[in-house]
């Protein structure tokens, strides 16, 4: 053999070499991640190849799936109910993904979770039957929350105190998951990101805003936890008006005729005195109101519900000033309506806060559980005597103050109301919020609700907690309490 053709032989040798070495790899360590790559149209067929498992509220399923008129995905996600339940289940769409519950557990809804194989699945290489996910969505209070909140922008959130669990997510306005579940709903998904109202946007989880007066309740609680107040009844230094500490501005109480000079914390909770809280912030100190605020959950980076809900926000690094308008929830201060329906929850259920959560149980195409969410554990937050005292408190605000709206026959009620400033100086419709819990004295249902209000399309001098805010968290209790 001459030196050219052996030259040549070696080459080509190393070239097959190299091939194989590629191939192997490929295969080895490269393959799955190929497989699992969103491009991969082959995941999208084979997730579409057989109908969806679905998401259950209250033994029904809310969700379905149909045969597609040609191409190669054979089904399409449905949904019953689309518009009630979209910030409960999110969307699963063969063209832009899946989001909320939809997407956190597709793989069980496509039947591709392990967890589903059994061992002449996996020899096999076929693929299981879908399961299904089990929310604790209660389906009377979803329906009395949607229709109280109407044509309103906003959102509401209840909780059961004792367990965590969440009995209603409504975001309004809402949107159809069905209209973009397919491959050729160009023109709804376009209409509905350019949608200016953000319907896509849940509210309930995603829509941090300022939660203006609803936030004293923290503040109180720091109060009473510090020592700094031994009861809700006894009389605060409460200087009437106050002016922001370093500054010349003076802060303004909304009932100029309510009894706020040095008020109790019952009174000053009760008329939504803000001398009181500001002055209260800045005796505590940033520090202490923002440690007391982060055990009701503020500052939470992962809070999951298990849809990852925004951080609601104590600030730090503030100057007297800054830290008194946080005591009446102001400056930086953010919550999702989620965030202030856990404080009026952990209040209710004496001091602990059960883990909120949305989903009991994940099953198989059998019924049979493969996780049990149902006992999501619990912290306590304040001592059950700060509790029973700001319960009692919140009580004289529905019975007596500014949340008479939310009253509720045969039942013990207490809320508290907020106006949030929106815009420069307070320029754009305040942000109307109520939040509040309520026990049948005769069953011992318990529930705790949130609700805020961007937008209604009143007049600026019509938005208060108390006119928008409560009827609705009146009617999503009152449903609560009747399940």
């Amino acid at each position: 053999m001459n030196k050219t053709i052996r030259r040549a032989s070696v080459f080509c040798l190393l070239m097959v070499l190299a091939l194989l070495v590629r191939v192997t790899w490929v295969q080895a360590y490269d393959g799955k991640a190929l497989a699992d790559d969103k491009h991969n149209r082959r995941n999208v067929i084979a997730q579409y190849a057989q109908p969806l498992g679905n998401i259950i509220v209250a033994g029904s399923p809310v969700t379905g799936s149909k045969k597609t008129e040609g191409g190669d995905l054979e089904y399409k996600r449905t949904y019953k109910d689309g518009e009630l339940y979209s910030a409960v289940t999110g969307y699963s769409s063969q063209a832009y993904g899946a989001t909320q519950l939809e997407g956190i557990y597709s793989d069980v809804l496509d039947g591709t979770d392990t967890r589903l194989k059994n061992p002449a699945d996996i020899i096999m290489g076929k693929q299981s039957d879908p399961g299904d996910v089990v929310t604790t969505i209660d389906a009377g209070v979803q329906k009395a929350a949607y229709e109280a909140l109407g044509d309103k922008k906003g959102a509401a959130v209840a909780i059961d105190p004792q367990t965590g669990r969440i009995l209603g997510m409504v975001s309004t306005p809402s949107y159809d998951p069905s209209e973009i579940s397919g491959t050729t709903d160009g023109d709804a998904w376009q209409s509905l990101t350019g949608d200016k109202d953000k319907p896509m946007v849940n509210r309930a989880l995603r829509q941090p805003l300022p939660p203006g007066s609803t936030f004293k309740l923290v503040v109180a609680a720091a109060a009473l936890e510090d020592g700094r107040h031994r009861s809700v009844d006894e009389p605060t230094d409460s200087p009437n008006p106050y002016t922001l500490p370093g500054t010349r501005t003076v802060l303004e109480n909304e009932n100029k005729s309510a009894p706020c000079e040095n008020a109790t914390l019952r009174t000053a909770l009760k008329y939504s005195c803000n001398n009181v809280f500001a002055k209260l912030a800045v005796d505590l100190g940033q520090d202490k109101v923002k440690a007391m605020a982060e055990k009701f959950g503020f500052n939470t980076k992962t809070l999951d519900v298990p849809v990852r809900a925004s951080e609601s926000v104590y600030p730090s690094g503030m100057d007297r000033a800054q830290t008194a308008l946080t005591g009446i929830g102001q400056f930086d201060v953010t919550a999702t309506p989620l965030q202030m329906a856990m404080v009026s929850a952990a209040l209710a259920n004496g001091g602990e806060l059960a883990s909120p959560h949305m989903v009991s149980k994940v099953t198989d195409g059998d019924g049979d559980t493969l996780e049990d969410l149902g006992n999501a554990g619990s912290e306590r937050v304040v001592s059950s005597s700060t509790a029973e005292q700001l319960r009692n408190a919140m009580v004289t605000v529905v019975e007596d103050g500014t949340g008479t709206n939310a009253r509720i026959g045969g039942a013990e009620v207490g809320g508290k109301t907020g106006t949030a400033q929106h815009g420069v100086d307070n320029s754009k419709t305040p942000y109307a919020w109520f939040t509040s819990y309520a026990k049948d004295r005769t069953s011992g249902k318990e529930v705790a609700v949130a609700v805020v209000v961007e937008d209604s399309g009143a007049a600026r001098s019509e938005v208060s907690g108390n006119g928008l805010a409560a009827p609705i968290a009146e009617k999503t209790m009152r449903a609560a309490l009747s399940r």
